[in-house]
């Protein structure tokens, strides 16, 4: 080992320092929160990446990305790789060059999946993926003008899907059954975002921190470095926010509370287990979502317009 990652085995150990050096991570979106996140876990130790977005830089982007005006009209994915390679020499990184529903293949032998994408219809996409995959998922949203975010990692079919936990989380998301046997989720706005509008560099950095570091411990699990979170979901408030329904959370606290599966959730609740039985002629495990959908058991999430 080079003193170069000195300090770091001093934290967390050269065992586990070697473990995340063996660690493959999808980092899927290279905006402003996921090439934070990717550079972060590069300089935290992880050895291995597989880096996608369809985006080129723009100077109005460096004010809030790692990658600075050298990289002006490169991919985001290719910039921020030779940002880990200027910090991690050793990592060995793949970069996709366009959009993950093309190259879904690159997300077969990862460890976690980070969704740093703004389109939720990407996400509902990346969520069918990793049910499928048996893969964990890392999503964090920032919220509006950047007063607070939130974070969680999906591990499939031992909690809430990422289509229950929005539901449970994202005001006007509805989940119904769509009769027409295609797979086609609702978007929010006419770019399928949550309307957004982030912050400061401060304000994006502050949740995607936070990311990392329940990523990293994610990773660490079974291992003396790895510590069992108080439950599956954080909310962050970087001004006063009212998480809790009348009740104001004071500026720069957090927030964990527990979101449990929606055993009706048609992603990944009870109907689809019922789906899989009918479908069974095989080993459950054999079975995919694709299965289910020629079944004609499929999904349509909706989203209720707001009231002005």
């Amino acid at each position: 080992m080079s003193n170069l990652w000195e300090r770091v085995e001093g934290l967390i150990g050269a065992e586990n320092l070697d473990r995340l050096a063996e660690k493959k991570v999808a980092v899927v979106g290279l905006g402003s929160g996921g090439g934070f996140v990717a550079l972060s876990l590069a300089m935290s130790g992880l050895g291995q990446f597989v880096l996608v977005d369809n985006d080129e830089l723009e100077s109005g982007n460096v004010t809030r990305h790692v990658a600075d005006l050298r990289y002006i009209g490169e991919n985001k994915a290719a910039a921020v790789a030779d940002l880990i390679r200027k910090r991690n020499p050793d990592a060995r990184i793949e970069t996709r060059e366009g959009l993950i529903e093309d190259h879904w293949d690159c997300l077969d032998d990862v460890d976690i999946v980070v969704a740093a994408v703004d389109n939720e219809q990407v996400k509902y996409a990346i969520n069918e993926q990793c049910l499928v995959k048996r893969l964990s998922a890392s999503y964090a949203g920032v919220y509006e003008r950047g007063e607070g975010g939130d974070h969680v990692i999906i591990k499939p079919l031992e909690g809430p899907c990422y289509a229950c936990w929005s539901e449970a989380t994202r005001e006007g998301v509805k989940v119904s059954l769509n009769p027409g046997g295609d797979l086609d989720y609702g978007m929010i706005g006419a770019m399928g975002t949550l309307h957004a509008e982030p912050g400061l560099w401060v304000n994006v950095t502050k949740v995607a921190g936070i990311q990392t570091d329940l990523i990293i411990n994610e990773l660490l699990r079974g291992t003396s470095a790895h510590e069992e979170m108080p439950a599956n979901t954080l909310i962050v408030a970087n001004s006063t926010l009212d998480i809790i329904e009348g009740q104001e959370s004071e500026p720069h606290s957090s927030l964990w509370i527990e979101i449990e599966r929606d055993p009706d959730c048609l992603v990944c609740g009870e109907r689809l287990k019922q789906g899989l039985r009918l479908l069974a002629q095989a080993d459950s495990d054999d079975i995919s979502l694709e299965d289910l959908a020629a079944s004609g058991l499929t999904t349509d999430i909706l989203f209720e317009e707001e009231e002005d």
